[in-house]
Order: C-alpha cells, then sequence, then structure tokens
C-alpha cells in the first residue's frame, strides 16, 4: 500500500482510499486579515495562540502575498490558480468563468468529498440575498454559504435551494459550526477537501459580545508607517475593532483544529491558513485594500501536515495566490492542469528543495483603487524589492531589507534605474505571456456590479 509519505513524494500512481491514501486538505481563510498581524509574525498586540501553535506544528511562509489583493479577484485565483484577468474575476462583483478548471472539481474528480463554507463573492451580480444554485458550485458538493455579507450580526446562508437560512449572532460563530459538521461527514468519505472562508476581521471591525472591548483604542500601538489621513477607516479604534475581531477569530480556528484532533484525522490532512488579502488600517495614510504595500498584499502562509511537513519551519519563499492550487495539488499526487501556471511548491514544502523556486511574484489591481486614490497598477515583489507602477510611470519602489515599513519610495533614485527597468521589463513580459493589459474599469466589469466594486 501506498504511504502517505510516497504520496507526498509524488510517488502515488493513482488516488487511493484509506488512512495511509491521500491527504484531505483544510482550508482557513478568514476575510482581510493581514500577514503581520499574527502572535508568530512578531505582532505582541494580537492574541493568537491557536495559530501560533498551528505555526509551531508546520511551515510559515514569511513572504505570502496575495496577487490581486481584493475580495473577489484572490478567491477567483485560489479556486484555479490562474490570474483574475484569466479567469474573468479581475474585479469584485463578477462571475467566476465555469468552463475552467478548480481545485474542488480537479479533487472530485479524483475521488475528494468537496464542500464549501462561508463567503463566495464568486457569482457576480447582487451580493444578497446570497444564493449560489448548486450548477454554478465550481465542484463544491456539500454548500453552507452567501455570496457576500459583512452584517455580522444579521447574516444568512445556503444549501442547496433558494431558502435563507439564518445566523443567529456573530456569522464566524457559525462558519465554525458548518466547518465542523462538514468534517464530521467527511470522516466516513476521506480523503476530503474542505474550503472554509469565514467573513471577519474585514470591516466594519467588529467583534461578538464579550470581545468587543478586549482591545483598548487608547492602548493601541500603531504600525511604524501609520499616519492620519486615512478617509474612512485606521483609527486606533478601527484597530482595537480589528485585533478584537482576529482574537476571537483565532479561537474558532483553535475550535475547528480540536475537532480534526477529535475525528482521527489530525494526521493525514493539509491544513493550510491564509488570507484573501490584508488591510491598510491607517498605514501611509489611505485604508482597505487594492494597494502594493504589505498592509495590503501580504498575507498569513501557515501549512501543516504531520510527519510530512516538518514542525517549526520558517521559509522566505515567495508563495502567493497564484502558487497555493497546483501546490495542494501536488502535495496531493494529483495531476495539475495545464491551465495552472503557478510555481508547485511540493517539493520545497516537504524536503526544503529550493530547485527552481521564484525570483518575483507578480501584483496586479485592474481598476482605480477605493475612493479614486490611485490608477490601476502592476507590480511585483522580489525578497528585498516591492516594486509598483501605472501604466504611464513608475509608482513606488521599496527596499524591504532597509526599509520594511516600506517608509522612502525609491523611483527617483539614479542607483536604483537600472533595477527599475528591469521590473518594468519583467512586467511587461509577463503581461504579454499571460494576455493581460491596461483596460480601464469599464473594460472589465459589468454595469450592473460597478457600483459595488467600489
Amino acid at each position: 500500500m501506498i504511504s502517505r509519505r510516497e504520496f507526498a513524494l509524488g510517488m502515488a500512481p493513482a488516488i487511493t482510499r484509506g488512512a495511509a491514501g491521500p491527504p484531505n486538505i483544510l482550508f482557513l481563510m478568514p476575510d482581510q486579515w493581514r500577514g503581520m498581524d499574527l502572535g508568530c509574525a512578531g505582532n505582541r498586540q494580537v492574541r493568537t495562540p491557536n495559530l501560533d501553535r498551528l505555526a509551531s506544528e508546520g511551515l510559515r511562509f514569511t513572504n505570502a502575498t496575495a496577487n490581486c489583493p481584493v475580495c473577489t479577484p484572490a478567491r477567483g485565483i485560489l479556486l484555479t490558480g490562474r490570474a483574475p484577468h484569466e479567469n474573468g474575476t479581475p474585479v469584485n462583483d463578477v462571475p467566476l468563468k465555469k468552463d475552467q478548471p478548480t481545485i474542488a472539481k480537479v479533487l472530485r474528480k479524483a475521488g475528494y468529498y468537496t464542500g464549501f463554507v462561508g463567503k463566495w463573492h464568486l457569482h457576480g451580480g447582487p451580493r444578497l440575498p446570497g444564493f449560489v444554485p448548486p450548477e454554478e458550485r465550481q465542484g463544491f458538493e456539500y454548500w453552507a454559504a452567501n455570496i457576500c455579507s459583512h452584517n455580522y450580526f444579521h447574516s444568512q446562508y445556503f444549501r442547496d435551494d433558494p431558502t435563507p437560512i439564518p445566523i443567529a449572532g456573530y456569522d464566524s460563530t457559525a462558519w465554525t459550526d458548518l466547518s465542523i459538521e462538514f468534517l464530521e461527514k467527511a470522516k466516513q468519505r476521506q480523503p476530503f477537501c474542505l474550503y472554509a472562508q469565514h467573513t471577519p476581521p474585514h470591516d466594519p471591525y467588529l467583534a461578538p459580545p464579550g470581545h468587543e472591548r478586549d482591545y483598548r483604542p487608547e492602548e493601541i500601538r500603531p504600525r511604524k508607517n501609520w499616519r492620519a489621513g486615512a478617509k474612512r477607516n485606521g483609527t486606533s479604534k478601527d484597530i482595537a475593532g480589528y485585533y478584537a475581531a482576529i482574537n476571537f477569530l483565532d479561537s474558532e480556528m483553535g475550535r475547528i483544529l480540536r475537532r480534526l484532533d477529535e475525528l482521527g484525522m489530525r494526521e493525514n490532512t493539509i491544513v493550510y491558513f491564509l488570507s484573501d488579502h490584508g488591510d491598510m488600517l491607517g498605514s501611509h495614510g489611505t485604508f482597505l485594500k487594492r494597494k502594493p504595500w504589505e498592509e495590503s498584499s501580504h498575507v498569513p502562509g501557515i501549512m501543516r501536515w504531520p510527519g510530512v511537513i516538518r514542525a517549526g519551519r520558517r521559509s522566505d519563499a515567495l508563495f502567493s495566490h497564484l502558487d497555493a492550487v497546483p501546490t495542494l495539488l501536488g502535495l496531493c499526487g494529483v495531476e495539475i492542469p495545464e491551465t495552472m501556471k503557478g510555481f508547485n511548491f511540493a517539493r520545497h514544502i516537504r524536503d526544503g528543495d529550493k530547485t527552481g523556486l521564484p525570483e518575483s511574484t507578480p501584483l496586479m489591481i485592474y481598476t482605480k483603487t477605493e475612493m479614486n486614490e490611485w490608477d490601476c497598477w502592476r507590480g511585483l515583489r522580489t525578497k528585498r524589492y516591492k516594486y509598483a507602477r501605472f501604466q504611464d510611470r513608475p509608482w513606488v519602489l521599496h527596499d524591504l531589507e532597509k526599509d520594511p515599513f516600506e517608509l522612502r519610495n525609491l523611483i527617483d533614485s539614479a542607483e536604483h534605474r537600472k533595477l527599475m527597468a528591469g521590473f518594468d521589463r519583467e512586467i511587461e513580459t509577463r503581461m504579454d505571456r499571460v494576455g493581460d493589459s491596461w483596460k480601464e474599469l469599464e473594460d472589465w466589469l459589468p454595469a450592473q456590479a460597478r457600483k459595488a466594486s467600489r
């Protein structure tokens, strides 16, 4: 019989069932959680003991990146392994193309029981009431979700018909309960793949009763690049609410992980904790996402697979959303569709092999940013540099080693002109290779979704 280790080493000829067969996948993704806001990432203001423990038991990617840091595009990437303009989701509130492979379709065909819980945001059109017909669920069999709602105390979800099921209280508790329900069903149907996508700590920065005062605004220490001037958020009160939601979500992640253990599925389950994007929260005087800076584009990246991933590892590899699906399929011993152009990090995750690892990862936003602050942009991130440009001019260049808070913009530095020219060529080459172009919002976005995308 093929062992789990042999599956991890790519020696499995086909999917087989049983405890020694292919791994399960538990994909845990809260919404708008910044990569630096974990205790294990060095933020001593937030309390994340369960996720810190998860990191100590597996691998943490210190440079995990959201290629397109905004909800629908990020979620489209994380199902298809394709860039947003390729899969039909370059902006919010547009539908994911139906005629392409997704991780759920691929794994279901390979014998996996697939499930989705939480915020979908890939259906297009109105966000409410939030029903997604079974034939449009991109390969997920079990379903307990809505399209998009951040009304945390008055939310609802759907099963297989358009009758809404009200959620009593704070919705994240229900998403945890439903995730656990799936795990209990999956006990008899392994291998499984569950995408559990919680809605907090996304604004409006609310935590449930008993947690809303976990942090005092007057005691908040903003990041070094914070400054007054954010048009909508970023106050100490906002940050306190954000941290309180994170604190509560950590306990919910712990609840899911404990039930996984109780069901005896810990050893053969890949747990992957991440987020779709971050939140500026007043850093650089701006707010929300769609920005190249670390607060927006740097996300958590923790992966655990006992017995295969060595505990307590840290990797500075440039692991991005585009790489997540091919990597998970690679770890499962499943053939990766040719449409998925991201890098398969399976060997690096298993053995630390750095052969052929990407030296940069692409960044892109296809629309103007919130409140029309900036035009659409493209960029690159390397281990040392962050670069972004508009169609007609450079925007930002930061040396992340010397300037981790991105306080000094180097675009006017004579000694960096050659570096920027190389980045410009790389951006242009990549755009040509994947069929990207400098389109305006009206070219991408159906009329009914334009208002919602703002």
